[in-house]
C-alpha cells in the first residue's frame, strides 16, 4: 500500500472497527506502547510495525483512503460513499 499510516488514519481506523490500542496492538502483533506512542505522536512507526498494522487493518476489512481533494480517509472495504 502507497499511503503513509498517519496517527489521524490510525486512530480513524480503529474507531471504525471500535477497536482499543490493546485490540489492534494484538490483531498487528505489536506493543500497545508502540500503538499508542505512534498515535500520540511521540514516535514515527518502523516500517515493519506499520506494515503489521496495515495488515491487520487490512485483514479486519479497513480500506484506507488516499487524498482526493479532501484528505485521507478510512471506510469498510465493499462500502460506497
Amino acid at each position: 500500500m502507497s499511503l503513509t499510516l498517519s496517527p489521524a488514519l490510525c486512530r480513524a481506523a480503529r474507531g471504525l472497527l471500535d477497536w482499543t490500542q490493546e485490540d489492534l496492538a494484538h490483531a498487528a502483533g505489536v506493543s500497545r506502547s508502540t500503538v499508542r506512542d505512534f498515535e500520540k505522536g511521540r514516535h514515527d512507526l518502523h516500517r515493519a510495525s506499520e506494515e503489521q498494522i496495515l495488515a491487520a487493518f487490512d485483514a479486519a476489512g479497513v480500506a484506507l483512503i488516499p487524498p482526493d481533494g479532501g484528505g485521507p480517509g478510512v471506510r469498510l472495504a465493499g462500502s460506497r460513499g
